[in-house]
């Protein structure tokens, strides 16, 4: 089982303004620990550190103080050590139209990754490697999408493709930051469940970040409450959304739709 773990996490910035200047603490002494197999919601409104901990996961940013650790083992910064984390851990971007450059077709996007982690070394490896991506993303038949380009895909086809190029690596753990929030509502589901049955099939520990407690609390298996860049609260995902403490927690339960009827309406657009 591969373990990653934010361990007394902090994440500060110095912000400008005017002649001073001020210390913005966007992640302030979190620890949570995500397993293979597993789907971990982290939950919040838009400002509380969801993002910022996206991006010291994949470590595109560093944290100020406390450790980030696979399988017991500090994240190296540099050289063979941040290519094999990079290799364990890959992220579902929130925009499936900025996160694929459009000049380049179906099969570069993932091509390039299976050549990168020597998934692939041969012209035949790669080409079967792109079919069988596109084939664990539902997007079949798999030749009728790879020589497509991303502006020939809908918003849901393309987050398939991210979600493909993601999974190239043989990653152990995904990231999906929002991966369906600029989707329409009538493919929402269907990239979930897609999410799901991946996370089932390849016991992939899946860090689920959004703002929908509906689809949290049906999707994973442990709920984080962010709020003001600290975990508020934490627990399985129907003991946070049935009976919350926090009052944070208890604001965003009573403004969410009711969860059941959420997924009724998401299941219902999807023709």
């Amino acid at each position: 089982m591969t373990t990653l773990e934010f361990r007394n996490v902090f994440k500060r910035y110095r912000v400008r303004g005017g002649w001073k200047s001020h210390e913005l603490v966007a992640v302030n002494d979190v620890s949570f620990t995500l397993e293979s197999g597993k789907t971990v919601a982290l939950v919040g409104q838009s400002g509380s550190g969801k993002s910022t901990i996206a991006k010291l996961l994949l470590q595109l940013e560093h944290p100020s103080d406390g450790q980030i650790l696979l399988d017991g083992k500090p994240v190296s910064r540099h050289g063979r050590g941040l290519r094999d984390y990079r290799h364990q851990v890959q992220m579902v971007f929130q925009d499936p139209f900025a996160s694929l450059n459009p000049y380049h077709s179906i099969a570069h996007h993932l091509a390039r990754p299976l050549r990168l982690h020597g998934r692939g070394r041969t012209r035949s490896e790669v080409e079967a490697g792109v079919a069988g991506l596109l084939e664990r993303v539902r997007l079949t038949p798999a030749e009728e999408y790879a020589g497509k380009h991303p502006h020939e895909l809908s918003g849901g086809q393309r987050q398939r493709v991210a979600i493909a190029r993601a999974l190239a690596p043989k990653p152990s753990m995904l990231i999906a930051d929002e991966p369906v929030s600029m989707l329409d509502v009538s493919i929402r589901l269907g990239v979930l469940n897609l999410l799901a049955g991946l996370q089932r099939e390849e016991n992939l520990g899946v860090l689920y970040i959004t703002h929908d407690l509906a689809t949290a609390r049906h999707f994973s298996d442990e709920i984080l409450v962010m709020f003001r860049g600290e975990i508020v609260e934490r627990g399985p995902a129907d003991d946070v959304i049935l009976n919350p403490q926090h009052e944070y927690t208890k604001l965003l339960a009573a403004a969410a739709p009711n969860p059941e009827l959420r997924l009724k309406e998401l299941a219902g657009a999807t023709p």
